[in-house]
């Protein structure tokens, strides 16, 4: 490492440890150790700034990320396990004019990308023609047969890309891989944005900057186009997820939010007559675009790959029929192999007439001859790997050599290797990639450092057939000098990528509403599954808070008596055993397991689903789990669950104060009501039973959350009068079984086809005798068997609930 003198006139504490590598190029200094002039304004504003003034503006902008909720995926048995967004907190800044050729050369490159697929699913003439050896396209796994001679909807196969580019030692760009299969990171680049305006929201450099925005709205208006080109009704689209444990649903959940398009999973849909519809609570719907971020080969388990759980049978052949445009299109992963760049070149002369514009990295298919002993002679400058890989070059695999030596376990010498499998192998050189300044906080006073970088760059189809760049957003960057470090789930991190003009950007605002176009637009239809997760998520809420306060009301008792043999504890103890609750655990870790399953059902529907709503979830699992180890019996416990309690009450609280009133919250809303009701019969069955141990009336209007109503309104003892009055036939109570049935009618009144030919649904048919009943019962006709009738009847509605609108 040379010591650039440059440095020290800036701010010798800032860039003490930033020194560039002989051979490398830097973002910072040019090759003749001189500041970029692109960075000078950022830099002389930056070095102002005092240690703690740059930890406080870094913690500002680590601070949204977590209030926003941005996470990815960490790999590992747990499904729920979640890396916070590992930002690096120093942007990358690049030109506009430099970033104008990039996307010159990248439009050159995508235009091509277009061709080679159109040609490797129509004509073949690629290789028929020799500039594609045959062997190489039909081992591929991403080559999927079943799309040979298939004409997509639109007439382009390819909608959504992202290349990652590296700046060589020369100072030059070059491409290290072509992202055409379902590209991520587009989302989490306007995350990193919102965040780096946290650190820095001064005028400069927010004013100079080029704004990404307006990249998803030309992309949005392509997928309405692809959805609804020739269709009397429009026709809905969407954005088909692997689901939860994909490391990046984060990003397919804000996206679908970001652009208000519906978030599918593989079961969300079926394909009729080839014709793919969306399961809603109103029926099947149809679908007319879906933007794929989910592989090809998992989408439709009858076609591609027959063990995929996660796809939807009959899926190609609603894109064969043409009734299903697909961004991606289906095989488009092909165009990712590492030894596609092996030819690109010579196929850009054959089919554009001219050289690429940007090169990508230097590979060679050692199928060939003169290719593997060229790669054999060369193997210390080369990274040798399979040549149908599509990760990029810094994503290493155990059968990679790099440098002449093996990655993984012995496999013999690279010679033997190459003549055994050359024909499945590429060599490409070795990537030297250049450097950009990170932060490094040493516990004092925090210096900048030179470490690796790519960056992401996004290209949009637009509505017209053109492509639209996003201006900037993502750069991946190591966390040491390794190259091999750039990946996130190696401890990587990522920063945001400024494009900078010379001079102040006109402010991008709305779009200028006309006087008189007014006009609301619909929530929109809800998916059936994401309607079973609400409504699931009710019910183990309620499960929860329920369990919480049984378990405090025993904890009270054997604090006060310390009995464990008193009539009412033991009552409690084989009345709670009845529902999976260990009282012998102080925290019983059937409350954790509920916590989880709420969450996970809130996973489900992050789209649909408040921010803050989940970091509530969050910090409740997150408490309680902390409590496992630490509650004592007795008060202590009680004290625990009373911390649960509100906790949930705050989460309970905000959905109901904040969730707009659209049919998800319909479903969350019965499901709540229906556990409540349910866990209300089933309170009143055990605990207002004449053979019921003294003191249990006290107790269920305890756990009922009813004893200050109870005094006003009866002013006398508890009976079983009183209680069974409050609990159950009180209209006004909302935690009264005749309360909570009328609010099951109500939502259930609201739901789609509530009225079927002037009659009422069967959903109604089942509640309104239900609540008549109920509210024409005296306290002495509420017996223990019309309690546990009633849980019958609650049982036959979620039933009924799921069959109507939840399959």
């Amino acid at each position: 490492m040379t010591q650039n003198p440059t440095r020290v006139s800036a701010q010798p504490d800032l860039f003490a440890s930033y020194g560039q590598t002989p051979g490398v190029a830097d973002e910072l200094f040019d090759a003749t150790g001189q500041m970029r002039p692109v960075w000078r304004r950022f830099v002389d504003r930056f070095s102002r700034l005092s240690p703690e003034d740059i930890r406080a503006r870094f913690e500002r902008g680590d601070q949204y990320l977590r209030d926003a909720g941005v996470f990815y995926r960490q790999y590992s048995n747990d499904p729920l396990a979640e890396r916070a967004w590992p930002l690096s907190h120093i942007p990358v800044i690049l030109h506009e004019l430099e970033w104008e050729h990039i996307c010159a050369g990248l439009t050159q490159r995508a235009d091509l990308l277009e061709q080679v697929m159109a040609d490797l699913y129509g004509p073949g003439s690629l290789v028929s023609g020799g500039h594609l050896p045959a062997e190489l396209v039909a081992r591929s796994k991403q080559w999927l047969r079943p799309m040979v001679g298939v004409q997509p909807r639109g007439g382009h196969y390819l909608h959504f890309i992202a290349f990652e580019i590296g700046r060589s030692p020369d100072g030059s760009w070059f491409v290290l891989g072509d992202r055409t299969q379902a590209p991520s990171g587009a989302g989490f680049a306007l995350e990193n944005r919102m965040a780096t305006g946290r650190i820095f929201p001064e005028r400069f450099p927010r004013a100079h900057i080029h704004k990404l925005a307006g990249f998803f709205s030309a992309f949005r208006e392509a997928t309405e186009e692809l959805a609804s080109p020739s269709y009397k009704h429009p026709r809905m689209s969407g954005i088909l997820t692997p689901g939860p444990s994909n490391d990046t649903y984060y990003e397919h959940t804000y996206i679908a939010r970001y652009l208000g398009m519906m978030l599918l999973e593989g079961e969300d849909i079926v394909v009729e007559n080839g014709e793919a519809m969306v399961r809603t609570i109103e029926g099947l719907q149809p679908l007319g675009m879906l933007w794929r971020r989910i592989d090809a080969l998992f989408a439709d388990p009858l076609e591609f790959n027959p063990t995929s759980q996660i796809g939807t049978p009959g899926l190609m052949e609603a894109v064969r029929t043409g009734h299903l445009a697909m961004a991606n299109a289906f095989g488009s992963g092909v165009l990712e192999m590492r030894a596609m760049m092996a030819f690109l070149p010579r196929i850009s002369e054959v089919l554009l007439g001219e050289a690429l514009k940007l090169p990508n990295i230097a590979t060679w298919w050692c199928g060939g001859v003169n290719e593997r002993k060229y790669v054999c002679d060369n193997a210390q400058n080369m990274l040798i790997s399979p040549a149908d890989a599509v990760d990029l070059p810094f994503d290493l695999g155990a059968t990679t050599a790099l440098g002449g030596e093996f990655r993984g376990t012995a496999m013999g010498s690279i010679a033997d290797w190459l003549d055994r499998e050359g024909d499945r192998l590429v060599g490409q050189e070795a990537v030297t990639l250049s450097t950009t300044p990170a932060w490094e906080d040493d516990g004092e006073a925090g210096s900048l450092v030179p470490r690796p970088m790519t960056v992401r760059v996004f290209a949009a189809r637009t509505a017209q057939g053109g492509w639209h760049f996003m201006k900037g957003g993502y750069a991946r960057i190591g966390s040491s000098g390794d190259a091999t470090a750039l990946a996130m789930q190696r401890g990587g991190s990522v920063a945001d990528v400024w494009v900078v003009s010379d001079r102040p950007l006109p402010k991008e605002g709305p779009k200028r509403q006309v006087e008189g176009n007014y006009r609301r637009v619909s929530p929109g239809v809800l998916p059936a599954r994401a309607a079973d997760n609400l409504y699931w998520l009710g019910r183990y809420m309620e499960r929860t808070e329920d369990a919480a306060r049984l378990v405090r009301a025993y904890h009270l008792r054997l604090a006060a008596t310390d009995n464990r043999n008193d009539p009412r504890l033991k009552m409690l103890r084989d009345y709670l055993e009845g529902f999976g609750i260990d009282l012998a655990q102080p925290m019983p870790e059937a409350l954790i397991t509920r916590i989880a399953a709420a969450r996970s059902c809130a996973m489900r529907v992050r789209d649909r689903f408040s921010t803050d709503g989940m970091s509530a979830l969050g910090d409740l699992l997150k408490t309680a789990t902390r409590m496992l180890e630490t509650v004592q019996p007795g008060d202590d416990s009680a004290r625990a669950m009373s911390v649960l309690v509100r906790k949930i009450a705050g989460i309970t609280g905000l959905v109901h104060e904040n969730m707009y009133r659209f049919a998800g919250w319909r479903f969350l809303s019965f499901g709540r009501a229906l556990e409540r009701a349910d866990a209300m019969a089933a309170l009143l069955a055990a605990f207002s039973d004449p053979k019921a141990p003294e003191g249990s009336l006290d107790l269920a209007v305890e756990v009922g959350d009813s004893i200050i109503t109870h005094q006003r309104r009866y002013r006398v003892e508890s009976n079983r009068d009183t209680v069974v009055d409050l609990l159950a036939l009180d209209a006004d109570n909302p935690r009264g079984l005749l309360f909570l049935v009328r609010e099951l009618r109500k939502h259930a009144e609201a739901f789609p086809n509530a009225q079927l030919h002037g009659r009422p649904s069967e959903l109604l048919r089942v509640i309104l005798p239900l609540e008549t009943g109920i509210a024409c019962a005296r306290t002495e006709e509420m017996t223990v068997a019309r309690f546990n009738a009633i849980r019958g009847e609650l049982a036959r509605i979620s039933d009924l609930l799921s069959s109507t609108y939840l399959r």
